[in-house]
C-alpha cells in the first residue's frame, strides 16, 4: 500500500497528495464522494510550499531578534476551512473534513 493510500485512509479523509519542493502536484487520491479536484489539490500544494516559506522566514526572523529558539525549523502547515482542512509535511498533504479531522492523527500518518 502505498503513503498516499495509508493517507487515505484517515478517517474522513478526502484526497490525499504528494508535491514538488516547488509546488507541483505530482501524485494524489481523492475520494469519490468528494468534489476537489486534481487543481485544487495542485492549489493547496503551492499554498502549503509558499506559506512554510513565510513561517520559515519569521522563524528565523523571530529566534535572530527574540533569542528564543524552538521555532526554526518549520516544517508543516495546516490550512483550516469551513467544510475541510488541510494537512501539509514535507511533500505530502491530506485534506480531512472538519467534522472527522484528527490532526494529531494527520500529522503522524504524514510522518511515518
Amino acid at each position: 500500500m502505498s503513503s498516499l493510500d495509508n493517507l487515505m485512509n484517515l478517517h474522513g479523509a478526502a484526497a490525499a497528495f504528494e508535491f514538488s519542493d516547488t509546488g507541483e502536484l505530482t501524485n494524489h487520491r481523492i475520494s469519490d464522494d468528494s468534489n476537489l479536484t486534481p487543481d485544487a489539490l495542485d492549489l493547496l500544494a503551492h499554498v502549503f510550499i509558499a506559506n512554510i516559506a513565510i513561517a520559515t522566514m519569521q522563524a528565523r526572523g523571530w529566534e535572530k531578534t527574540t533569542g528564543q529558539g524552538g521555532f526554526y525549523p518549520v516544517q508543516g502547515f495546516t490550512l483550516v476551512g469551513l467544510e475541510w482542512s488541510a494537512v501539509g509535511n514535507g511533500q505530502r498533504g491530506v485534506v480531512l473534513r472538519n467534522d472527522a479531522c484528527d490532526f494529531e492523527a494527520a500529522y503522524a500518518a504524514l510522518d511515518s
